[in-house]
């Protein structure tokens, strides 16, 4: 499976949580920002003293600003809360207390200083950083894409707001406009694990896998012990076509950070797909344990119970997802196929009816109805159902197959030999398909071209056998699951 999370992946992701450098700017305070009114002085006199009362103004920020650099805000409080008495309209006071608030968590209150401060100096580019990140952590990330904007417009290599946009495009999933910035910010100097990471997650989600190693390789130089990299290292080896290294990389993310629900879920992916499904459920379950969130973990370990044939094992994850997740089309659908697995038609109708309910095209809903009312002996309803699936998709095995075995049944062979031709094409290597194909052609007296089915039916029939117990079991339609929604900040 891809990551938009997957495209988060695919977010493509994830989920691990992609720190934001939040750099809250402490600058010069040479000339503050004061109010007209402050600057206008009546006499020589008052002038000198203004003049000297700005001095201490300054005096006073450039304190208060030191000990804000050294983390001393208890310190710092007090001196601009003195100056805002002396200045209540210096625009640098309001700046540095909205700083001290915002870094005691009173969010609201820095807000307003932030504000305040740009009323005064609209084009104060350090309190527009800072409320830029204020906004971008409270979720209005449209204003504080704008402020960052037009600090790039007046300082277009401020490293902050380089960095903090490249990290507001990218958790919005605009990676082409994410990549450049945050290639900038490193090139700025912000050269941290985190800036490395994301800028990997973007060219991921871009597909420029090589650019996004390098960047993930890179991210692992400077935190050796950061599980996340070799998560999406997996990825591109997966990717790529190389799923034991994939393998390998999940499993090394895994050990240094047990509590990963993504790689452990890719683990029984590259298991399943290589026909390892016994072994793959261990680290499904895992995957659900760690977070119920995500119903594709549901559909895969109910489904890995399926193919083991363990349907009620298999039926019991599927109503767990179906509890947490009443109103996924998919959800009744598992839970339809569980109870096909079981023989209980009733059920699986039902169900199927419900998914079909939600999502009326889902072609595997569809064919997987006809089947359940063939087996009912609605022969005429089932029918519709199939040819309704055929119709949406003439390329769905089982629609085709399904159908053909109804024709069979109801000695339609000429009927059903082009349907079932068709799907002998789509899956070539499924025993059932030629046995049919050896039904029909025989009750047609093509007795030559009949042999020939029976025959490959019984070579493709050895070959299923010979397969290890719980490997050799096609289910139909396993993989209609949702899937992982895009991880913008693993």
């Amino acid at each position: 499976m891809k990551s938009d999370w997957t495209s988060q992946r695919d977010a493509r992701l994830i989920s691990v949580v992609v720190v934001m450098l939040v750099a809250l700017v402490i600058f010069a305070f040479a000339a503050p920002h004061t109010s007209a009114q402050q600057q206008r002085p009546s006499t020589a006199a008052k002038s000198n003293g203004a003049a000297t009362e700005r001095e201490n103004i300054a005096s006073l920020l450039g304190e208060a600003a030191s000990l804000l650099q050294t983390g001393k805000l208890d310190e710092a409080e007090p001196i601009l809360r003195h100056v805002l008495i002396k200045a209540p309209n210096n625009a640098d006071a309001h700046n540095l207390l909205g700083i001290i608030m915002d870094q005691r968590g009173k969010t609201s209150e820095a807000e307003r200083h932030y504000r305040t401060a740009l009323r005064l100096h609209p084009d104060g580019v350090s309190t527009m950083v800072n409320l830029g990140v204020l906004l971008a952590r409270t979720n209005r990330s449209d204003e504080a894409v704008r402020l960052f904007e037009s600090v790039l417009r007046a300082a277009p290599d401020h490293p902050q707001a380089t960095l903090n946009l490249g990290l507001q495009y990218a958790f919005r999933g605009d990676d082409a406009r994410a990549g450049p910035l945050l290639q900038r910010a490193i090139e700025l100097g912000l050269d941290s694990y985190e800036v490395h990471y994301r800028l990997g997650v973007s060219l991921y989600n871009l597909k420029r896998f090589d650019e996004a190693t390098n960047a993930f390789e890179s991210a692992i130089t400077l935190s050796p012990n950061a599980a996340e990299p070799y998560y999406y290292l997996g990825l591109i080896s997966w990717a790529n076509g190389h799923d034991d290294q994939a393998a390998d990389l999940w499993d090394h993310a895994v050990t240094l950070r047990p509590k990963f629900p993504e790689a452990h879920f890719m683990l029984g992916e590259a298991l399943r797909k290589n026909r390892r499904t016994s072994a793959s459920v261990e680290f499904y379950k895992r995957a659900l344990d760690q977070d119920a969130s995500k119903f594709v973990y549901y559909a895969r370990l109910g489904g890995a119970y399926i193919i083991l044939g363990q349907p009620d094992q298999g039926l019991e994850i599927f109503r767990r997802g179906l509890q947490r997740f009443p109103n996924l089309p998919q959800a009744h659908y598992f839970v339809g196929i569980a109870a096909r697995a079981q023989a209980n038609y009733e059920l699986a109708e039902t169900e199927l009816r419900k998914s079909l309910a939600l999502a009326s095209d889902n072609v595997n809903a569809l064919a997987q109805l006809g089947f359940v009312l063939l087996e009912r002996d609605r022969i005429t309803e089932a029918e519709a159902m199939l040819r309704r699936s055929i119709a949406i998709s003439d390329q769905h095995f089982y629609a085709n197959y399904d159908l053909g075995r109804l024709l069979v049944r109801s000695r339609r062979y000429e009927e059903a030999l082009p349907i079932l031709r068709h799907a002998a094409t789509v899956k070539p290597k499924n025993p059932g398909v030629h046995y049919q194909l050896f039904m029909a052609l025989s009750r047609l007296k093509q007795k030559e071209e009949a042999d020939r089915e029976l025959m490959t039916f019984k070579q493709l029939e050895e070959e299923r056998k010979s397969r290890p117990p719980g490997e050799e079991v096609e289910v139909e339609n396993m993989d209609d699951a949702p899937p992982l929604t895009r991880q913008k900040h693993p």
